[in-house]
């Protein structure tokens, strides 16, 4: 089944090359019988501005671009924002590790 994901950072506003974006990865997947996922992707705190992501949403809707999976929404591949990812990143991460795959770099 076809998957498509945009994943803003709550940064500021939505743009138009980001709707563009989201057009394109919307239409794909509708053609193809598939799902739209909104993952905000959050990670860089100290850029985030406060009610960017409810205005990225907002937009999204006025748009008549509503993702099957979200923060909002929910679904089976969640969580939707990167931040509330971390544990199981970290879980693979330190499988890699200590698989000798990777290392930690303080540098």
């Amino acid at each position: 089944k076809v998957r498509v994901r945009f994943a803003p950072s709550p940064t500021g506003g939505l743009h138009l090359g980001g709707v563009r974006t989201v057009l394109f990865n919307y239409l794909f997947a509708k053609k193809h019988h598939g799902d739209f996922v909104l993952r905000i992707e959050d990670t860089d705190q100290t850029r985030y501005v406060e009610g960017a992501e409810q205005y990225i949403m907002d937009c999204l809707a006025w748009c008549g671009l509503q993702p099957d999976e979200s923060p909002l929404k929910g679904g089976p591949f969640g969580p939707y924002r990167q931040s509330e990812r971390k544990p199981m990143y970290r879980q693979y991460a330190e499988q890699l590790v200590a698989a000798g795959f990777a290392y930690y770099a303080f540098d």
